[in-house]
């Protein structure tokens, strides 16, 4: 059976374009995948369309429409979702407009289709005082708690995000001084990250228990769970969520419900604003495209805002001593004379 325009084509993009030509990441390209597994499963079950007879003239913006409404009422996806999934979509039908020029009027239609609104999320991070708390949580007694204690202290003092924390491998790291850390975001971008003398120390402690060195194990993952295999991203919120547990067990600080492990990203990056640190460098540590992105954390931050207005100028607003209504016995005999 010779395969339709849509089957060839978006092979060749996730198969070819996406990971080689565009740079994207593994993540990247699964996180696409997933969204045509799902319009394939929309069209068949739905639409009556198995996948061998879907051709690019079948699908137009009425379909992806009825597509996206379909994740909403019948998945219960949530906004955010229904727009990463039409993200991907988009991204397609911009390379499809180059590829195939005769579709250009059908692409610019599916591309025409708005995203959702969404409301923002509250941006949340822990005090410093939370994270001493926490990552005095793990039992350096037993090799796992020194693991632990190795693996979140690095995942704070780098800023990193948890994908980058579980891809690295021992090569990646660099403990002569000044110690780095080289960590992989998106777009398979690097970039090299300090590390302070505390975390370099548990690095180096690790390491060596473990008798891992660079010219052997380069290639080997930095953080191995029981079974000597990468520690995934679902490991890595295992063990933050069992850690959190016991820190608000000690009830030392205020700690949330729920922690990600992207909050300690978060937290890094605020600690770093609050202590003066320019928002250049901290879009440098966090690998951020545009300090545009940086900037959301000087928004979110009240204490500096309050301070910053404070130390702008003298407030004009007269200070005078008010004397309160309950104090004003004319008033007060008045109010209860009101009602006879």
């Amino acid at each position: 059976m010779k395969p339709t325009d849509f089957a060839a084509q978006i092979s060749r993009y996730l198969g070819i374009y996406l990971p080689g030509q565009s740079g994207g990441s593994i993540n990247t390209v699964r996180s696409y995948r997933d969204t045509f597994s799902l319009l394939l499963r929309y069209c068949q079950e739905e639409q009556k369309l198995p996948p061998e007879k879907l051709t690019l003239e079948r699908i137009d913006h009425h379909l992806i429409e009825q597509f996206l409404l379909w994740l909403e009422n019948e998945r219960n996806c949530c906004a955010a979702t229904r727009n990463n999934r039409l993200a991907a979509i988009h991204a397609f039908y911009r390379y499809l407009q180059i590829e195939m020029p005769h579709l250009l009027a059908r692409c610019q239609e599916i591309l025409a289709i708005p995203y959702k609104k969404t409301q923002k999320k509250v941006m949340s991070y822990l005090t410093l005082d939370s994270i001493k708390v926490l990552l005095a949580q793990p039992d350096i007694r037993v090799a796992s708690g020194r693991r632990d204690l190795a693996m979140l202290s690095l995942l704070y003092d780098t800023g990193a995000r948890v994908q980058e924390l579980v891809d690295l491998k021992i090569g990646d790291v660099r403990l002569s001084s000044p110690a780095v850390i080289r960590l992989t975001g998106k777009g398979n971008k690097s970039r090299l990250v300090p590390i302070m003398a505390p975390t370099e120390n548990l690095l180096r402690r690790y390491l060596d228990e473990h008798d891992k060195n660079h010219s052997v194990h380069g290639g080997y993952p930095l953080f191995v769970n029981r079974a000597g295999k990468k520690l995934t991203r679902a490991g890595v919120t295992y063990i933050l969520d069992k850690y959190l547990s016991q820190a608000k067990s000690a009830n030392l600080v205020s700690l949330p419900e729920t922690l990600s492990p992207h909050c300690l990203r978060h937290s890094k990056a605020m600690h770093l604003l609050q202590s003066g640190v320019n928002l250049v460098y901290i879009r440098d540590l966090l690998g951020h495209a545009d300090v545009s992105t940086t900037e959301v954390y000087a928004r979110a931050d009240e204490h500096l805002k309050r301070k910053a207005l404070e130390q702008a100028y003298p407030s004009p607003t007269p200070i005078s001593d008010i004397v309160s209504w309950q104090k004003d016995n004319d008033l007060l005999d008045w109010l209860k004379n009101l009602g006879k």
